[in-house]
């Protein structure tokens, strides 16, 4: 006689992720593969991801890949090893894209809102400080902003609300009556001349206006010519409306000379 083979035939009647051991003659068990449970007979796979998320961290998502196998991916908004996921902040880089005169303010993971610093006015992506401010940050009028601290004329700091008409930078640099007017002492009259105050006049408001009172005292006479503004009939608006918490600018392509 031989003894019976209980896994002979059929892997002896126990799962096919099982392992079929004989025991005594005629009898066997049946024991579940690694990464698998059940009773022998039945072997489902484990899927580590339904305890405790896998060990994956509480920002991650766990992923079966096989039996009692599985990835851990942090979620978006979060960066990581999936085990564990710390919070990206989107203003913590660049200011999360604000302007440096903004504050920037994470409100859900993949969004921030951008507000402008008390004393500036914008979106929060462009912030704009007063018109003193405003001349340094252009270089189209930089050289005039040179000139009004050289002879420290800071009017235009104050509450406003102003309107400048800035020659262009090219003009202040090349017009050789600059120097002149600086050596005679009349140059602060002449800056003077290109600020009004009391008023912050966009473009379209000066098409209604003939006339404008500068800083200075005299007139500023506004015209039209071929769909542009030209003041005193010479100096013709080729930048317009960069405003500031206390005014506007306009850039214009020659000096005014009162």
């Amino acid at each position: 006689c031989s003894a019976i083979d209980a896994c002979g035939s059929n892997n002896g009647g126990c799962s096919s992720k099982a392992e079929c051991r004989r025991t005594t003659p005629g009898n066997r068990a049946c024991v579940c593969s690694a990464g698998h449970t059940g009773d022998g007979i039945v072997c489902l796979e484990i899927n580590p991801c339904l305890v405790n998320n896998g060990g994956c961290d509480r920002n991650a998502e766990c992923t079966q890949t096989g039996p009692n196998q599985a990835v851990c991916n942090c979620l978006k908004g979060y960066s990581g090893d999936g085990k564990t996921c710390t919070y990206i902040s989107l203003c913590s880089q660049n200011n999360g894209g604000c302007s440096e005169f903004a504050i920037c303010n994470d409100t859900e993971l993949t969004d921030r809102t951008c507000t402008c610093k008390p004393n500036y006015i914008g979106d929060g992506f462009k912030c704009r400080g007063n018109i003193f401010q405003e001349l340094l940050r252009n270089s189209n009028t930089s050289r005039f902003y040179f000139h009004l601290e050289g002879l420290s004329i800071r009017d235009i700091s104050g509450p406003g609300p102003f309107t400048l008409f800035v020659p262009h930078t090219d003009v202040l640099n090349s017009d050789p009556r600059v120097k002149d007017w600086t050596a005679k002492g009349v140059m602060a009259q002449v800056l003077r001349y290109h600020v009004v105050g009391c008023a912050s006049l966009l473009y379209k408001d000066l098409t209604a206006i003939t006339n404008i009172t500068s800083l200075q005292g005299d007139l500023i006479h506004i015209s039209s010519s071929q769909n542009s503004l030209v003041l005193n009939n010479k100096a013709e608006i080729v930048l317009s409306d960069t405003v500031g918490t206390n005014g506007v600018i306009h850039v214009i392509n020659q000096i005014l000379v009162p």
